[in-house]
Parts: C-alpha cells; sequence; structure tokens
C-alpha cells in the first residue's frame, strides 16, 4: 500500500523563509498586507518549495476565518445552476476563497440537512438557490454573523439579498419580440411556480404584459413527466389560433425542451408556430431553423453574488460593486421568423 506524503507544517516554512510562525500566518490570513513585500517574497517562495497548503478547516477553528464559501443549488442537473456556479467558482479563486456546493435535488427536507451540514464546515458566507422557505434557518444562521446571498429566488421574510435575472425586464423583451414578428397570440409555458419566485414574478408580468399589449394570452404549467398532456395542450393552443400567428413562450431551459419535443412530435414547424425560451442553451443554436432564447448572464449573476458576500463581509473596508438584477440578451434565430 502506497505511503501518503507528508505534509509540510507551519513552522517548516517559517524556518526556511527565516520567518517567525506569526508571519507565515499572516501571509496564509487576511493580514498579509502587514508584511513587508521581500518577506511576502520568502515566504512566498519557501511555501512553493516545500508544497505547503493551510489547513483552512484548522484555520477556522482558531477564528483566523475557514476561506471557504457554501453554495445551495436546487438542481444540479439544470443548466442554469452549473452555469451560474462555473460564475461563482471563478469569482471565489479571484477572492481567495474555496468552493462547497451542495444540491438539494429538489427536496426540502435535503435542502434542511445541507444546510446544518454547510454550518458544520464554519462556512464564511454562504449563496442559497432555494427549493423551499428555509426561512427559519437562513434567518439562524444570519444571526449567528454569517452573512448569505439568495441566488435567483426569494424567501419571504427574510431580509436578505437577492442576486438574478431582471424577470420582469425578460418577458418585456420577449413580448416585445414576438409582437415585432408578428404573433398575437401567446401561450406561456411554466414549470410550478409555487417554490420559486423567478417563476412566480415571469408567469405574474407575462400576464399583465401580455394584456397591457393586446396580445392573446393563455398559459400552461407543466409538472414533471407530462409529455403526453403537453402535447395534448399544444395541439389544442394551435387548433385554437388557426386564423391568428401564435407562438410560446417558455419560461425556462425545462420546459423549452420539453416544448421542443413536443413541437418535434406533433410536426409542428417552428417560425409558423413561434416558439422562443428564456435560457440560452447549447442545443437551441443546432435544432433547425435555430431556437431564440434571451440568454441570462449567468457569469455576471454568479461572480455578482460572491461580490455581494465579499461586501457583506469587509465590514469597513472599501467594498466590491455589485448589482442585483441583471439584463437578459437577445439571440434570435428561426423559430421567431414567421
Amino acid at each position: 500500500m502506497p505511503i501518503s506524503p507528508r505534509r509540510a507544517t507551519l513552522i517548516e516554512v517559517a524556518k526556511m523563509a527565516g520567518a517567525s510562525k506569526t508571519s507565515v500566518s499572516r501571509f496564509f490570513g487576511t493580514e498579509r498586507d502587514k508584511l513587508s513585500a521581500e518577506l511576502q517574497q520568502r515566504i512566498g517562495e519557501s511555501a512553493k518549495s516545500l508544497g505547503y497548503r493551510p489547513n483552512q478547516m484548522a484555520r477556522g477553528l482558531k477564528g483566523g476565518g475557514s476561506r471557504l464559501l457554501g453554495m445551495l443549488v436546487a438542481d444540479i442537473r439544470n443548466p442554469f445552476s452549473v452555469a451560474v456556479m462555473h460564475g461563482v467558482e471563478l469569482a471565489c479563486r479571484d477572492y481567495g476563497y474555496a468552493l462547497i456546493v451542495c444540491n438539494t435535488d429538489n427536496d426540502p427536507a435535503l435542502e434542511q440537512q445541507h444546510l446544518a451540514t454547510l454550518a458544520t464546515y464554519q462556512v464564511e458566507g454562504l449563496i442559497i438557490n432555494a427549493v423551499g422557505q428555509p426561512g427559519q434557518a437562513l434567518q439562524a444562521l444570519m444571526e449567528s454573523g454569517v452573512p448569505l446571498v439568495l441566488l435567483d429566488r426569494d424567501i419571504s421574510r427574510l431580509n436578505a439579498e437577492v442576486i438574478g435575472l431582471d424577470n420582469a425586464l425578460a418577458i418585456d423583451m420577449a413580448l416585445a419580440h414576438l409582437s415585432r414578428q408578428g404573433y398575437r397570440s401567446i401561450l406561456y409555458v411554466s414549470e410550478t411556480p409555487e417554490r420559486a419566485s423567478a417563476r412566480q414574478e415571469r408567469l405574474q408580468r407575462f400576464g399583465e404584459q401580455a394584456e397591457a399589449m393586446g396580445l392573446g394570452n393563455q398559459t400552461l404549467i407543466l409538472s414533471h413527466s407530462e409529455l403526453p398532456s403537453c402535447e395534448t395542450a399544444l395541439a389544442m393552443y394551435v387548433e385554437q389560433q388557426a386564423d391568428s400567428p401564435c407562438a410560446v413562450l417558455c419560461g425556462n431551459g425545462t420546459t423549452l425542451l420539453t416544448m421542443a419535443k413536443c413541437f418535434k412530435r406533433l410536426n409542428l414547424s417552428m417560425g409558423p408556430v413561434g416558439l422562443m425560451g428564456i435560457d440560452e442553451l447549447e442545443w437551441c443554436e443546432l435544432l433547425t431553423p435555430g431556437i431564440t432564447t434571451l440568454a441570462q448572464p449567468t457569469d455576471g449573476i454568479g461572480r455578482d453574488s460572491v461580490a455581494c458576500l465579499i461586501s457583506q463581509l469587509a465590514r469597513n473596508k472599501p467594498s466590491p460593486p455589485y448589482q442585483n438584477r441583471h439584463a437578459p440578451r437577445l439571440i434570435i434565430r428561426g423559430s421567431t421568423a414567421p
């Protein structure tokens, strides 16, 4: 059985650099700027030569900060979650933090378990993409001094920053585009909105804005494993609109994929019946004639989630700028060319 290489110690780094243990601790902590440039260089070179890595968990227990951020995602299989996670991880690297990710798999009970686990890791901040309403658990964490940011979804009665898409703007941009293209009736397709404030915001804005623009409008709420019933609903909608150009607007990438399958199974031509989605997915440009989307700036949303946490951690230091609501980018393809 191979023997694992022994970890270099802080004392060995201090000895090689000709520095004190306190100086090495400062170098790997938040007080590096108190060391001279020459001493920083010596410690850095010694640590690299010895392959030394600080034990961040031990630092957290000693009150030095774990340099860990936690992230809770509702569904790690969702392309939006993966894309935002990439932006979060990049920003963590920039700020010198490591990231722990927990997937709740759309299970509120598992969400509570993961929150308790992250607390034991002494994370310095949390990014929460909630599936339920864990307000009580999160409020307790905030009162204990752990800053947090809500990603994409608000939680009632919790005074926390929410970073995500400007949902009202996204719906307005989608309807404006479809109207310009000549579609006079729109079917809006959403997953069940009860647990996700972003879905609620988009659904409500769709009804309000479609009425204000004089567009015919209907909604279709999907739950998982409903492909046959979706086909039936789509076929009925298109038949009802036989004398008026109509389109389907999908509230996220999951519903867009479902409706694209329905189009194929019903032999509906995209364009004569419009199809558009909120979320840009890799396959959208591959399907003929290409699907029009509103691309979310996922990297920017992820980076701003971390910047918001850093701002809360900075206290009296200058904090990085960030924005709460991000504008989407319209990508026009053949699916909305009647």
